[in-house]
């Protein structure tokens, strides 16, 4: 008889297998009962062939504050993505991880949302997000909130973000990841990355400061998303991503502007695994796509399948 098949929370704190995760956005608020099992349908046939582990479910949240530039898409509103998370995972079969910001809420009404996510959505894995907005004094710290969320007798597994770009001389994300794994983290997904140098920096740092604290490193999923246009790159930059001048004008001038950031973004996972540390941290991919673009939206497939491949090759897939 075959051994059972690991459950996704047990993949993502099992050092010695891949995660591979792919990522979507809630249908906007409002969206009837019947259109939105018809978008979670829709999600279901286009990763049905897909080796995937789960499916993020991400919190939007409008984040204008963050930055002085111009929104290239509309903030719009979406539904509760717990309520999606439980409708994909009944379309999918696929366990989700449900990201959330804990936004201006206190200590109490934060342990009423994790015990209504538990009791009414059956939720496992749940991401939390920090504020869009730094600077601004919030009723409830984020380190207090994974600690609390870690802490309840629900028993979630509990992840956090990632980003390789605010890790400087001045700032060390991976001082962050210590203590948020400190907090409560087991895991941490990426923001999109299409800046390969940063990566790399951050996680030789952080296996170095794990090493020097005595602790073992948390899993890291790294994220990827195909971009095809001169808009869907404005809005990853927008997030802010960091797209190197080169990269952009390496995709907008090619003949099959999707494809070649497909290339990109494969070379780039390449080019990450292709060091000491993936020894020693245990890694992931998560594909997204950030565009109402059916082009590029369909394109999150083929990425899926290269940055596989690639897994594949490096780390062999478990």
């Amino acid at each position: 008889m075959s051994p059972a098949p690991f459950t996704l929370k047990e993949k993502l704190l099992d050092p010695g297998s891949a995660v591979l995760l792919y990522g979507t956005t809630p249908p906007r608020s409002g969206t009837a009962d019947d259109a939105m099992a018809v978008v979670a349908a829709k999600l279901a046939a286009r990763v049905r062939d897909l080796t995937i582990d789960g499916v993020v479910v991400y919190d939007i949240q409008d984040e204008s504050g963050r930055t002085q530039l111009e929104r290239p898409f509309e903030f719009t509103g979406t539904t509760d993505p717990r309520e999606y998370s439980r409708l994909l995972t009944m379309h999918t079969g696929k366990p989700t991880i449900t990201y959330k910001c804990v936004g201006d809420m206190d200590e109490a009404a934060w342990l009423d949302w994790l015990t209504e996510t538990a009791r009414e959505y059956g939720a496992g894995c749940v991401s939390i997000v920090g504020r869009p907005t730094s600077g601004v004094r919030y009723p409830l710290a984020l380190s207090t909130a994974i600690r609390l969320a870690s802490m309840h007798p629900a028993g979630f597994t509990i992840g956090g973000v990632v980003i390789a770009e605010r890790h400087t001389k001045e700032r060390s994300e991976s001082a962050r990841l210590l203590a948020k794994a400190i907090a409560g983290c087991r895991y941490f997904i990426s923001q999109t990355v299409y800046y390969a140098d940063a990566t790399e920096r951050l996680l030789g740092d952080y296996v170095a400061d794990c090493q020097r604290a005595g602790v073992q490193p948390r899993r890291i999923v790294l994220t990827f998303a195909p971009a095809g246009r001169a808009k869907t790159i404005t809005f990853l930059k927008w997030l802010g991503v960091h797209i190197p001048l080169e990269t952009e004008t390496a995709i907008l001038t090619a003949g099959d502007p999707i494809a070649r950031s497909i290339e990109i973004c494969r070379d780039n996972l390449r080019r990450i695994l292709d060091h000491d540390y993936v020894r020693q941290i245990p890694l992931g991919f998560n594909v997204e796509s950030v565009s109402i673009n059916r082009d590029e939206i369909d394109a999150s497939v083929d990425l899926f399948r290269a940055l596989d491949g690639v897994m594949t090759e490096s780390l062999g897939r478990t």
